[in-house]
């Protein structure tokens, strides 16, 4: 069977003019065909690239075996593209966005494609994809793209040995780079199957890159504390007994890991101390567009040098693009503008003759302050967060379970040395409840409900690099002690940063618990394509109206409003209490559980 690595792309596409009219006498059936966009190509959309992705740590090149979508086929997120055979096996690509296959640039049978390769390009619901054009610096219309800046050159450099080429790997389904933490092995170790070669920084988690075959470290062409992009050379191996001394080096091999990726525009020139930076914006001449005055400014640019074929003398567009052309000019840095109170700017002279006057380079004060970089995995965190919370319609529901039956049955268990904790309790009520109201254990996915095989539940951990989910598996068929024992493997596999990718993907429902760290009750953020996730709190003293103490916890699921009602929520928040407040039943196997009934049904609350 096919194994299945999904890769996340977002579709951020621009339409652009490529043709203007020009300033000509033209007939009516000459306007028609120029208004028209398919005949024309007045109007063209820039596609969204897909390049070969890197399925293994030791793939460089793979064969597209297969297409399963056709250009104009709508896409949807888990939707297979093509079949990929590698060096290890033949594997799906998925896609976890929504779009248009636009333009197959590689055709299946066609031959190994090295890795970064441009394969296909895609567009966004609702553009026309007949005119998808390649990004500017990308393969032309109808080529296979160049291959990857870092793929293998053809006249390796340095020693007579051979070497296998290691990649960065694809961690995770949203990677496009990674940063290497550290080399657990040194030059000249021996390799051997299962051995961890390095960690990984991922936009998820810090992860370790294990080895599948025997051989030893030759050369590392990417240091520690260094980001390489998807497909890059990372490292060299030989096989035991050969010169690792003597590797051969690919001439591409050692290139920067921040080398731009295929089709990246330049960067423009940063500003240095002297170089003339003219304040264009008060020189333009005469009345231009938006679209005019930004370019102007970009190459700063008066407009008086640029002739003029608008109406009435106007500048258009295409007028500033033929002269940028016919020029050879490239973008300027922007004019320096001082930032507020810096004393050690210059004030820049209101008299526009003064055109040998150079601006001084800013610097800021010296204010005490350190500035910390945001790692990957924080701003995916963000990222997803931000999707979730303006895209989805949350709805709130709390429950308060008295829980000193728990309590009292978990300090019995731990008499006879069975340590459980609260949240293991918790999470076997969940599963119970999700097998007893599965109308909440499903997911959203392109505006549809889809039921989700099994309980599969999301433990939020805490690790230095960011929050990350854990999934218990099968947590229904599984005993408090289990999940406890599992809980306890997932965690500390998560802070060393060892989780397999299909540890923490996926999951049907999420629980966060902070109870822990004395916080009582707190709202947590929907993880799509789940539609609910919980948030438990700490359990508090509570006096009752007939003067009984009690341990009160209270619970918080935010959930979907588009796939929940009030009344299904109300149905599920019953059940769970019931489980928390009757923690016996949890011990039972689901044949002999009867102390947890309900009548309740979301049509009760229609």
């Amino acid at each position: 069977m096919a194994a299945v690595v999904r890769l996340s792309r977002g579709f951020l596409t621009n339409k652009y003019f490529s043709t203007v009219f020009k300033q000509t006498v033209v007939n009516p059936v000459n306007i028609r065909q120029r208004l028209c966009f398919h005949t024309s190509q007045l109007l063209n959309v820039l596609g969204q690239e897909i390049k070969m992705p890197s399925l293994s740590p030791t793939m460089t090149a793979g064969t597209i075996v297969k297409w399963l979508k056709k250009e104009g086929d709508t896409i949807a997120p888990g939707d297979v593209l093509c079949e990929i055979q590698t060096d290890k096996a033949v594997m799906a690509f998925e896609t976890e966005e929504e779009g248009i296959l636009a333009k197959i640039m590689v055709p299946s049978g066609e031959g190994e494609v090295q890795v970064g390769t441009l394969i296909a390009l895609m567009v966004a619901e609702g553009e026309d994809w007949k005119t998808a054009e390649v990004p500017s610096g990308g393969a032309g219309s109808g080529e296979a793209s160049s291959p990857a800046p870092f793929s293998v050159a053809a006249a390796p450099s340095g020693g007579s040995v051979p070497g296998t080429s290691v990649m960065m790997p694809v961690l995770s389904p949203t990677m496009s780079e990674g940063k290497i933490v550290s080399w657990l092995k040194k030059e000249g170790e021996k390799l051997s199957p299962g051995d961890v070669l390095c960690e990984i920084q991922t936009d998820k988690a810090v992860m370790s890159m294990e080895v599948d075959d025997e051989g030893v470290l030759a050369k590392i062409l990417v240091p520690a504390q260094t980001k390489a992009q998807v497909g890059q050379l990372i490292a060299l191996v030989v096989a035991e007994g050969e010169d690792w001394t003597d590797v051969q080096i690919p001439a591409m091999g050692g290139a920067q890991a921040e080398t731009p990726s295929v089709g990246s525009a330049p960067t423009p020139p940063s500003p240095t101390v002297g170089s003339p930076a003219p304040a264009v914006a008060h020189q333009l001449h005469g009345l231009f567009g938006p679209a005019v005055r930004a370019l102007l400014e970009q190459y700063h640019l008066t407009g008086k040098e640029i002739e003029a074929t608008g109406k009435n003398s106007r500048i258009l567009k295409a007028d500033v693009l033929k002269y940028i052309t016919d020029k050879n000019l490239q973008p300027k840095p922007p004019v320096q503008v001082p930032l507020p109170g810096d004393s050690t700017s210059t004030s820049t002279s209101t008299s526009t003759s003064s055109s040998t006057s150079q601006p001084t380079v800013l610097g800021r004060k010296k204010t005490g302050y350190t500035d910390v970089e945001i790692t990957s995995m924080r701003l995916t965190i963000a990222k997803r967060l931000t999707q979730s919370k303006s895209e989805i319609p949350h709805a709130y529901s709390t429950l308060q379970a008295e829980i000193d039956s728990l309590l009292t049955l978990r300090k019995q268990l731990k008499n006879v040395g069975v340590n459980i904790s609260v949240n293991d309790f918790v999470v076997k009520a969940v599963a119970r409840s999700l097998k007893q109201c599965p109308f909440v254990n499903k997911l959203y996915v392109n505006d549809q409900i889809t039921s989700y095989n099994g309980v599969d539940i999301s433990v939020a951990v805490a690790t230095p690099n960011g929050l990350i989910t854990p999934i218990l598996k099968s947590a229904d068929m599984k005993t408090v002690d289990q999940i406890s024992e599992e809980i306890r493997e997932l965690a500390g596999r998560a802070r060393e940063g060892k989780l397999q990718l299909h540890q923490f993907q996926g999951g049907s429902f999420t629980i966060s618990n902070l109870g822990m760290f004395g916080i009582t009750e707190f709202s947590a953020i929907i993880n799509p394509p789940q539609i609910a996730i919980l948030a438990v709190g700490g359990g508090q003293p509570y006096v009752k109206l007939d003067g009984r103490a009690a341990t009160v916890m209270s619970a918080t699921l935010s959930y979907d409003a588009r796939a929940l009602s009030e009344g299904d929520v109300a149905a599920f928040m019953e059940v769970l209490q019931g489980y928390l407040e009757n923690p016996a039943s949890l011990l039972a196997s689901d044949s002999a559980s009867h102390v947890v009934k309900t009548k309740v049904s979301a049509e009760a609350y229609v």
